[in-house]
């Protein structure tokens, strides 16, 4: 349950109220849509320079012990996430002021990242035009079932659902084949991305390339274990943002006729209230409705974006970290009472309806 859903109005009371109140959001967000190279530029060195410090010290304290090695990884694991929201931002092309500088400095990223830079950008963007958009729930999200597609099916897709939704699955194995598997191969095959799908390719070749080099020089056994480590690690760590960014109770999801952009992103979207040093080491990332609201808005800016404009976060889902554990409970979209349930809660309902 979000932090303040006792204090809501009715749902189509507030989201008239969300429209008539925010309909000039577009002025509101204007100033802070515009980049500083001065403040991109300290962002990259203060990220990159402690996770090539943090990488290093890895290298040599597995001399030491693995028990030493291990928290280090941890913690640098989080740097690499701040890396990948630098690349996040040059794929929106709100990091730098400059198309030719994001562009330059997104491709440098993903050979941290290990993630495509432009198909990657391409995928983000589309989920961004068609987020909270039930045909399109499997592009750039973790894709869910409504209880109506569920009931639907048979005992075995029933079971293949279930697997699925595990925590072990969603939150260990998704990634291992997010990272391993779907961004190398080209997956989704829209119209007019033949171009991008080209560049995954050249990625994938030349992180090959790379690997096998810094492997030679620095033995591959140390090197293969520390990079595969932290980027696993930063993996999970994406996937669990992910959901809970887009898979909370009180969550915004419809059908193309009746969708809304602006529900969308602010109710739709969370905002992830964390602990200081965490929202820093994450990008600021966890202000997701605001980023939602507009994907142009730097990281360096989306906190100051929400503390000037408290009318975006006051109809936001707020969710802290302990809240967020409980989200892990959330399998379906329930059409009716526009919220995600539990496996327990469909159950329960089928039984009453069933009797």
């Amino acid at each position: 349950m979000t932090q303040n859903r006792l204090k809501r109005p009715s749902l189509n009371t507030m989201e008239a109220e969300i429209t008539e109140k925010l309909k000039n959001w577009k002025v509101m967000i204007q100033e802070y849509q515009i980049p500083d190279n001065k403040k991109a530029v300290l962002q990259m060195v203060n990220t990159f320079l402690p996770y090539i410090g943090l990488w290093t010290l890895m290298y040599f304290s597995l001399n030491w012990s693995i028990w030493l090695t291990i928290p280090i990884g941890l913690i640098n694991a989080f740097f690499l996430v701040r890396i990948f929201i630098i690349q996040h931002d040059c794929g929106h092309q709100s990091f730098m002021g400059s198309q030719k500088m994001n562009n330059v400095v997104g491709w440098v990223c993903s050979f941290f990242s290990t993630i495509p830079y432009k198909y990657w950008a391409k995928v983000h963007n589309h989920h961004h035009g068609h987020t909270g958009q039930l045909e399109q729930r499997d592009i750039g999200d973790i894709d869910f079932l409504t209880v109506a597609e569920y009931r639907s099916r048979n005992s075995w897709g029933r079971f293949k659902y279930r697997l699925f939704r595990s925590p072990f699955v969603l939150f260990f194995f998704a990634p291992f084949w997010y990272l391993m598997v779907s961004n190398r191969i080209p997956t989704f095959k829209l119209k007019g991305w033949h171009k991008v799908r080209r560049t995954q390719i050249i990625n994938n070749v030349s992180l090959i390339a790379l690997y096998a080099g810094l492997a030679y020089l620095l033995g591959w056994q140390k090197f293969l274990f520390i990079q595969l480590f932290v980027v696993f690690t930063f993996f999970i760590i994406a996937f669990w943002f992910f959901y809970v960014q887009h898979q909370h109770e009180e969550g915004y999801m419809r059908w193309r006729q009746n969708w809304n952009y602006l529900l969308a992103a602010i109710r739709g979207s969370t905002y992830y209230k964390l602990p200081k040093v965490f929202q820093w080491l994450t990008g600021n990332i966890g202000i997701h409705h605001i980023h939602h609201l507009s994907a142009r808005i730097p990281n360096y800016n989306l906190e100051k974006c929400m503390k000037e404009n408290p009318l975006f976060t006051q109809y936001a889902n707020v969710i802290t970290f302990w809240d967020s554990i409980k989200l892990t409970a959330n399998k379906l979209w329930d059409e009716e009472s526009k919220r995600m349930i539990s496996f327990a809660e469909f159950y329960k309902m089928e039984k009453m309806r069933l009797a």
